[in-house]
């Protein structure tokens, strides 16, 4: 029974009853969206990684009583985001158990006077990391099958996942992946070299994935406005040798994002076969563990600034805190995102459709000795700090 029935209500009045109770279309929505890598991968949790053939993070979810799960769960209840991405959350074909697992016995307990939060709504799907393959992609010589001879580096499928949780619904039907495109399909590939050679036989260049993880276009829908989440997790430029393979395949996957803002490149695919990219004049919020900083000893800047400085994004608010100031004297410092000392984890909005309100890194001081406990170590709760950024939804310019 509608309210205009139930109290008789007619003509004007009940005209005016209705639109009163509809949200006010000129308030503006404003979005809280976070990436959080959580080092909730099997390496956190055992001795030794290289003897793991399945992931133990299903059981250590459903016994609901691990203590750096529930500070993970902590952090992101404090910080209380509407949409988050968690990188190196441990994928496999019950992802919905888990992340039910996740909420039920984490998320969905309270932490002392910080309480409980729920998103109904999620996603998640395969990645390149720990699939066998038969390729000697690390060049040892050897071919081991796992570990570096993987799709992406990984003992097990689905090592160091991926899975965004969201207050929005999340339109399935036109979520898009690219775990399977090749690397050498992406104009100006740069093959490894080493010593003047070609660090790969053909077959195995031709074999390669771009994308460590997986690259994803995940829109949702924020009050009848599509954003697209653009999560993603490259490689480390690290774990290699003089040939930079790792440090080559970090930069393209980074490139991987920009060239899907361009819409330009015939190469994208994605794993449904639908080509090209995003269209302009759209919503994006580029997500995730880019494992590259423009500054600081660790710096990649010609892989970050494919998106720091391309010209549809919006890089010009830095999340930073005061914790992640306090580990250097370097003034960049506070815009610290990993206990290593470097910008790896990034929020970054679209001009389009934007207007980036504040930002943090959640990365408490000493001081503060109750929430430092959640950080203090990657055994409390992982080597990155959540990263989060408050954007209002402005109208289309």
């Amino acid at each position: 029974m509608t309210l205009c029935k139930r109290f008789g209500l007619i003509g004007s009045l009940c005209l005016f009853v209705a639109a009163c109770a509809q949200p006010h279309s000129s308030v503006p929505t404003t979005l809280r969206i976070a990436t959080f890598n959580v080092s909730m991968d099997g390496s956190n949790y055992v001795t030794n990684p290289s003897e793991l053939s399945e992931s133990p993070l299903p059981a250590l979810l459903a016994q609901g009583q691990h203590p750096q799960i529930h500070n993970i769960a902590h952090i992101i209840q404090r910080v209380r985001p509407d949409v988050i991405l968690l990188n190196e959350f441990d994928y496999n074909e019950d992802w919905r158990e888990q992340v039910d697992a996740f909420q039920r016995h984490y998320l969905g307990k309270d932490h002392g006077s910080v309480k409980a939060i729920h998103y109904p709504y999620s996603y998640s799907a395969p990645v390149n990391t720990g699939v066998a393959s038969d390729y000697d992609f690390d060049g040892n010589g050897e071919l081991s099958g796992n570990g570096g001879d993987a799709y992406g580096f990984g003992f097990y499928p689905g090592q160091y996942g991926m899975v965004i949780l969201s207050r929005y619904p999340i339109d399935h039907e036109r979520v898009r992946t690219f775990a399977q495109l090749k690397w050498a399909q992406q104009p100006q590939a740069q093959m490894p070299m080493l010593d003047g050679n070609a660090f790969y036989d053909n077959r195995t260049w031709q074999a390669a994935r771009l994308s460590s993880k997986s690259f994803w276009d995940v829109p949702i829908s924020v009050d009848g406005k599509r954003v697209h989440l653009l999560a993603s997790h490259p490689t480390p430029p690290v774990f290699d040798g003089p040939e930079d393979r790792n440090g080559l395949r970090n930069k393209a996957e980074i490139k991987l994002i920009a060239d899907y803002l361009d819409n330009q490149s015939d190469y994208l695919v994605d794993d449904q076969g639908r080509q090209g990219g995003l269209d302009d004049n759209s919503r994006f919020v580029i997500l995730g563990d880019l494992n590259a900083a423009p500054q600081g000893d660790k710096a990649r800047p010609e892989a970050i600034n494919q998106v720091l400085a391309h010209d549809k994004v919006d890089a010009s608010m830095v999340p930073e805190s005061t914790g992640g100031a306090g580990v250097d004297e370097q003034a960049y410092a506070r815009y610290y995102t990993a206990s290593w000392r470097a910008r790896a984890d990034y929020v970054l909005p679209s001009k389009f459709g934007f207007e980036p309100i504040s930002a943090g890194v959640y990365w408490p001081t000493e001081q503060n000795p109750a929430q430092y406990k959640l950080i203090s170590d990657r055994k409390a709760s992982s080597d990155h700090r959540l990263v989060w950024m408050d954007l209002k939804l402005i109208k289309k310019q």
